[in-house]
């Protein structure tokens, strides 16, 4: 059995392969499409970026890798694509050399996660992966903010602070609001550990920093039309949902229960 690639020679495949600079993002796409990795952990993509940029920090020009813009990334001994930019968020606000400028402020979130893919108690499991094959987080306890969806409709924005997200959105269940929303979505503060634990708030947060990632999230959560593009690569730290394996199991089991009755 072939001895699965480290993330560094995974990484040097990817980019090797490339015929242009990739998004941290897509080759962590990449290392999983082409099989080079089955661990993965919880946080593939931030993995990824901190291998890159840890590299460029600490091996300075020695390093095999160049950044050629926000998060994109080749190899350093190639003429094939443009020298490396320096980006910035804001004129005031420059790009951080080893993560997106939201981590900082929004660590995770999830778009338009279906109700019915959870099984409601006081502390559901509201279970998130950042890719398919990457180990599921449970973000039941995240803080945050987070929207109630009618449909594609925003109904109703809360927040999460003295009572973490799954409570309040359980809590929504049996509210005013019960009959009225089908989906959520949710920008989580707490930070998400590779092994899918979530940390501490900081003690502070730098109020530039702060236009940024509230830019994002008001375009991620309302998506206006003159936008045309996402909030600052905010879609690197996306979790999609998975549905609660105890819904699949009473699919199963209401499937198999139908069957019977029409033996």
């Amino acid at each position: 059995m072939a001895k699965e690639a480290t993330w560094r020679e995974a990484i040097d495949r990817v980019l090797g392969a490339a015929t242009s600079p990739l998004h941290y993002k897509e080759i962590t796409d990449k290392i999983l499409a082409d099989g080079l990795r089955s661990s993965l952990g919880a946080t593939p993509a931030a993995t990824v970026n901190a291998q890159i940029s840890a590299s460029i920090k600490h091996d300075g020009e020695k390093s095999p890798y160049v950044r050629v813009g926000k998060g994109t990334f080749a190899l350093a001994k190639t003429d094939r694509f443009p020298p490396p930019v320096k980006d910035k968020l804001t004129p005031e606000v420059e790009a951080s050399e080893e993560t997106e400028e939201q981590y900082e402020i929004v660590t995770s979130f999830g778009m338009f996660w279906r109700r019915d893919a959870i099984q409601w108690l006081a502390t559901p499991k509201l279970l998130g992966m950042q890719q398919i094959g990457a180990t599921p987080v449970d973000f039941n306890k995240q803080l945050g903010i987070y929207l109630l969806y009618d449909g594609r409709e925003v109904i109703y924005i809360g927040r999460t602070t003295d009572r973490p997200l799954g409570r309040r959105l359980f809590e929504h269940t049996f509210d005013r609001m019960a009959a009225r929303w089908n989906r959520f979505s949710w920008f989580g503060l707490l930070p998400v550990s590779e092994l899918g634990l979530l940390g501490s708030l900081p003690a502070t947060y730098d109020a530039a920093k702060m236009i940024p990632a509230l830019e994002a999230i008001l375009i991620e959560a309302l998506e206006p039309r003159q936008n045309r593009k996402r909030g600052d690569d905010l879609s690197a730290v996306e979790y999609i949902q998975r549905e609660d394996p105890e819904i699949q199991k009473k699919k199963v089991k209401a499937s198999l229960e139908a069957a019977l009755e029409r033996m």
